[in-house]
């Protein structure tokens, strides 16, 4: 979904050597990952299954872990796999 409010224009860090022109031309547009796209996710069993026993054995109601995967494009360009296929429970410090 393409939700404005949401957007937040980013920019790059000043340098004292631009490559480009940096004064803005042209209409503001949005850039979202489904805005062109059509997303699915996939996600191998067993990382669900070590996400789902780690947060049982955890004994914070919130914690921090990654889900880490890769990002393809579909061959006929028109949508986008996300494929989880690892978990990281992460560090406390």
């Amino acid at each position: 979904r393409f939700v404005p409010e949401r957007m937040v224009p980013f920019s790059f860090p000043l340098s004292k050597c631009a490559l480009w022109d940096p004064v803005p031309t042209g209409d503001v547009i949005g850039s979202h990952i489904t805005y062109y796209r059509n997303p699915k996710l996939s996600m191998m069993e067993k990382t669900l299954r070590l996400a789902y026993r780690h947060a049982k054995q955890n004994e914070k109601k919130l914690f921090s872990c990654f889900l880490l995967g890769t990002l393809t494009v579909d061959e006929d360009g028109e949508g986008i796999t996300i494929t989880i296929d690892r978990f990281d429970p992460g560090r406390e410090v």
